[in-house]
């Protein structure tokens, strides 16, 4: 059977304040496109709220424009799936074999509290799926119950964007929230680079696969497959 896999991307297109766009961060969802297209996995595309997902307009600068990002952002086909996403509604858990998170602090506002989110997140990793994310893709983790009540990340070893790499962003002060902190908070065990920002890292607890920053995306899906092909 043929894997097939759910990307969620965000529909904001800024931050509190208006004068600083955000959106998805193209590369973390090309990167990982990339490498399951390569294995011949099925691939969809669902966001909070259905429809357009914005792009992060420092994502399309080098070096973070790379030849996977310049290939989509040219193809009408793909940037169509971009203007139409899904929306949680019309999508059944039980079709997918793995969830994969992207990013770009857009995801930061819409992510945490999407029930329709949580209940696919939920459903898949119940019926054996693999749960995944890509640098503020966690976010969309922060609150995801079990059918226990329980959180999903709690007790888990985890990782997304550091705080650190916030600030070497410049964004520190314009960020709603220390996710960082806020999985600490739920229990999660959060691990990062040390003192380097931006060095990809991905960490593997079970079904749970999570990629720290945009370069962690490509290995991020390396591992999402590993787990999956067992």
């Amino acid at each position: 059977m043929t894997k097939r896999i759910l990307h969620v991307v965000s529909n904001v297109a800024h931050y509190d304040d208006p004068s600083h766009p955000t959106g998805l961060w193209l590369s973390e969802l090309t990167h990982a496109w990339h490498v399951f297209e390569k294995h011949g996995y099925e691939q969809h595309l669902v966001s909070p709220k259905g429809g357009l997902s914005p792009l992060e307009p420092r994502s399309l600068k080098f070096p973070n424009y790379d030849k996977t990002a310049k290939a989509w952002h040219a193809d009408e086909a793909k940037m169509a799936l971009l203007a139409n996403t899904a929306s949680p509604d019309d999508i059944n858990s039980s079709d997918y074999d793995a969830i994969y998170y992207t990013g770009g602090h857009a995801v930061m506002y819409d992510f945490p509290d999407s029930p329709g989110l949580q209940k696919i997140t939920r459903e898949i990793f119940e019926n054996g799926g693999v749960v995944s994310s890509v640098c503020h893709g966690y976010c969309g983790l922060l609150n995801v119950t079990l059918s226990d009540g329980s959180l999903l990340v709690k007790g888990r070893k985890l990782t997304g964007f550091a705080w650190a790499e916030e600030k070497a962003a410049g964004v520190d002060k314009l960020v709603p929230y220390n996710v960082e902190e806020e999985m600490k908070k739920r229990g999660a065990l959060y691990e990062k680079v040390p003192v380097v920002p931006f060095v990809p890292k991905a960490v593997v607890d079970g079904r749970l696969v999570t990629g720290q920053n945009p370069p962690s995306a490509k290995v991020t899906a390396k591992q999402v497959v590993k787990v999956l092909e067992g």
